[in-house]
């Protein structure tokens, strides 16, 4: 008779090693850059929004149209260049200024209904 082959117990995942304390230090300190650059991103885009509201609110007023591709084509192409030069993808530049053109557009449109 052959022994039937025993059930192997999982072995449990081992703690990652805890990084030296100068890696630790350096990895606290680059999280701390982002941390602030993502706070300056989001006031940088709160200061945008209150600008394109004040944009919003005179189109409104002249019955203008709530987007203006020529200028987000304009912006788009400006923006891929820019980012080109900051080595950033110029793709990613690109979906996030659609992204926000986006709701400009939005809050523009909800601006004219109101204003009507």
């Amino acid at each position: 008779m052959s022994e039937s082959p025993r059930p192997q117990t999982p072995t449990p995942p081992q703690a990652p090693a805890r990084p030296d304390e100068s890696v630790q230090a350096e990895l606290t300190r680059l999280r701390e850059s982002i941390d602030n650059i993502d706070a300056a991103v989001v006031h940088m885009l709160a200061e945008r929004f209150k600008c394109t509201q004040q944009v919003g609110v005179l189109k409104a007023r002249h019955q203008l149209p709530p987007a203006d591709p020529a200028r987000e084509a304009r912006q788009i192409a400006r923006l891929r260049e820019l980012a080109g030069s900051a080595r950033l993808d110029p793709a990613f530049a690109e979906k996030l200024l659609n992204f926000i053109i986006a709701e400009v557009i939005r809050h523009h449109e909800t601006i004219a209904d109101g204003e009507h």
